[in-house]
């Protein structure tokens, strides 16, 4: 019988389970990636199901990656590489030599069949016959249930997570979330009123500097973390990316509280007197106007990605005075 390690939601995953996993989902990243650039260039042994133009069939031999966007996928013939399908199911039942993988999906491996490489799901399952199924003993299935509805609409319309849905379960979502970042920004001003307070008035003082600092920061975690885990012994890479999550973390829970107050106090000297304004209303109004703009379609995810940048450059530049300007100039 073929020795399949499978590991479904791991509270305390082992190192060689995180490296599996980083490479496998480096390479789905990659066929993503290449079916993105050449979604309709199909080779001569794939083509689309005469009765259903939402399934791909492959047929004979195809030396490359396979992709289907918002499509299933039937493998008949061979496949050298791997198979991956986002908002779709992919079924075996020739061989594939390389890696299987489906978001918001299901694999059904067909008896006789074969794959060579690891199986990854991602809100789905994967099924196979009554008898061991034809597999590397040395490859693993790595399942992640859950949302597989949700991940099988986002595959086959991916402008709908650009396009919140306004709903009374929506809505009062956002309402949690003004009342959860307003109680966090009054811990956090109650608890370093002197870091928020800079930091706020930074903001306002030095807006570019922080953004160019946070998008530098952004490049180096979102690119140079990925080569260190690579090149790293596993255990100094494992700390390197819980260190960098961290990071990541603390920054924009400090930088959002940050920007809320920021925000509150220029919506309090457009809007109030200034007898009437105070720090509690100012951080309610910064709350309740990131929730609304982070609701409007499309551009929530231009807001998310300007907070993410921002309170990182916010969070590097928290032990400097707000002075550092004047004497970088002198």
């Amino acid at each position: 019988m073929t020795d399949v390690t499978t590991f479904i939601l791991q509270p305390t995953p082992t190192l060689a389970t995180v490296r599996s996993l980083s490479r496998t989902l480096a390479i789905l990243c990659a066929i993503i990636l290449a079916g993105a650039v050449a979604v309709y260039a199909r080779t001569p042994s794939v083509r689309v199901a005469e009765n259903d133009p939402t399934t791909l069939i492959v047929e004979g031999d195809d030396t490359k990656d396979v992709f289907g966007m918002g499509r299933s996928i039937i493998v008949r013939g061979r496949v050298k590489h791997g198979v991956m399908a986002f908002g779709g199911d992919v079924f075996v039942e020739g061989r594939v030599e390389g890696d299987v993988g489906v978001i918001g999906g299901t694999i059904t491996q067909r008896e006789n069949s074969y794959i060579g490489g690891d199986v990854l799901v991602i809100g789905g399952a994967y099924h196979h016959g009554k008898n061991a199924p034809g597999r590397d003993p040395e490859t693993k299935t790595i399942m992640f249930a859950g949302y597989e509805e949700e991940l099988r609409e986002l595959g086959r319309n991916p402008l709908s997570l650009l396009e919140p849905k306004w709903t009374v379960a929506s809505f009062g979502l956002r309402v949690l979330s003004i009342l959860f970042w307003f109680i966090i920004s009054l811990g956090l001003t109650a608890a370093t009123p002197g870091a928020i307070s800079r930091a706020a008035a930074r903001l306002q003082l030095t807006s570019l500097r922080v953004a160019v600092i946070g998008l530098v920061a952004a490049f180096v975690l979102a690119f140079g973390v990925p080569v260190a885990l690579h090149l790293l012994p596993p255990v100094l890479g494992l700390f390197v990316g819980a260190l960098s999550i961290l990071l990541l973390l603390v920054a924009y829970l400090f930088g959002r509280v940050a920007i809320h107050a920021a925000t509150g106090r220029w919506l309090q000297r457009l809007l109030l007197r200034e007898e009437q304004r105070s720090e509690s209303i100012a951080l309610l109004s910064g709350a309740t106007f990131w929730a609304v703009v982070l609701s409007l379609p499309y551009l929530w995810a231009l807001a998310v990605a300007g907070l993410v940048v921002t309170s990182l450059g916010l969070a590097l530049t928290v032990r400097y005075r707000n002075g550092w300007k004047l004497g970088a100039r002198a």
